[in-house]
């Protein structure tokens, strides 16, 4: 069976900073990583989601961790074709575009925003501690069905790709971008994993290289995708734990993801990620429901459960 990861989705959140669960004098940014690393061995970092990540974070990021420990990175927002602010751009970007970015994004700033990007990320891929870069694309990104209203920064109308393409045709392109990269995909759109669409799923993923993320959500909601554990590459599988709370997609931030897993509901995923151990050489389990304490918690009754140091 291959390593089993579990860890978190921030180690930086406001609300975990303010739980109290970082011991006194770890708030700075150095001491409190070095706390998180001693803790877990992997960590999902989603303000690469937000903003473009810095290359000089990423070089302190791999001197404050141990060899072994490992970053998910979570792709720009722009790479996945989601609404982007145009103050997460660096200013000469920024004057290149609108007062905002829900047009297309011109493919001349695309391709810097890709190479600024890569540029940031790579001291984690050299020192052997980038996991995988995670595509989390939005719902409207849908397989081989058209767009029903999206407005995105890539325009609405047409194929739910991005720039026009088709989905297929967009992931890829991604591949083409990430070349050398660890990528892993999670869809928002559920029809991606359900029914006959599952198996053409993963053939797509697995023929790009990519590794599909599986997801622990809500059921009974429309958006609400299965729970797979999905093996599409030898080396690495990856599970993302979101909570189960009924607000998802609808209410803000704190409602879409407080909720606190019990050990019942987190044994019951243990054959699955055991399963998907088996097949690789890796399994990220990473909990998403950064609610306070609630992400750190469950991450540790997790371990418990699977066992795992």
């Amino acid at each position: 069976m291959g390593d089993v990861l579990v860890g978190t989705c921030s180690w930086t959140d406001r609300a975990l900073l303010a739980s109290g669960w970082y011991p006194r004098g770890h708030r700075d940014p150095g001491p409190r990583l070095r706390y998180y690393a001693d803790q877990f061995p992997v960590v999902e970092v989603d303000s690469g989601y937000y903003a473009l990540p810095s290359r000089r974070n990423s070089l302190l990021w791999a001197e404050r961790t141990p060899p072994e420990f490992r970053f998910d990175v979570k792709a720009f927002s722009l790479l996945t074709g989601h609404p982007t602010r145009p103050a997460s751009l660096p200013p000469d970007l920024r004057e290149s575009l609108g007062p905002d970015l829900r047009r297309r994004a011109p493919a001349a700033v695309l391709d810097r925003v890709w190479e600024r990007f890569a540029h940031a990320i790579e001291p984690l891929r050299t020192a052997g501690r980038l996991g995988a870069v995670l595509f989390q694309f939005p719902p409207w990104f849908a397989p081989g069905r058209p767009t029903e209203g999206a407005d995105g920064p890539y325009g609405s109308g047409g194929p739910a790709g991005l720039n026009g393409h088709s989905p297929e045709k967009t992931l890829e392109e991604c591949a083409e971008r990430t070349a050398g990269w660890p990528v892993s995909v999670e869809f928002r759109h559920p029809a991606w994993w359900r029914g006959e669409q599952a198996d053409r799923t993963a053939a797509l993923l697995s023929r790009l290289g990519f590794v599909a993320v599986g997801v622990d959500m809500a059921q009974g909601l429309e958006s609400s995708l299965p729970p797979l554990a999905p093996v599409t590459s030898p080396e690495l599988a990856v599970v993302r734990f979101h909570g189960r709370s009924p607000a998802w997609g609808t209410g803000s931030k704190e409602d879409r993801f407080r909720y606190a897993y019990s050990e019942p509901e987190l044994a019951a995923w243990a054959p699955r990620l055991r399963k998907a151990a088996a097949q690789v050489d890796e399994l990220h389990v990473l909990f998403n429901n950064c609610c306070a304490d609630s992400a750190v918690r469950a991450a540790e009754t997790m371990r418990r459960v699977l066992g795992t140091s």
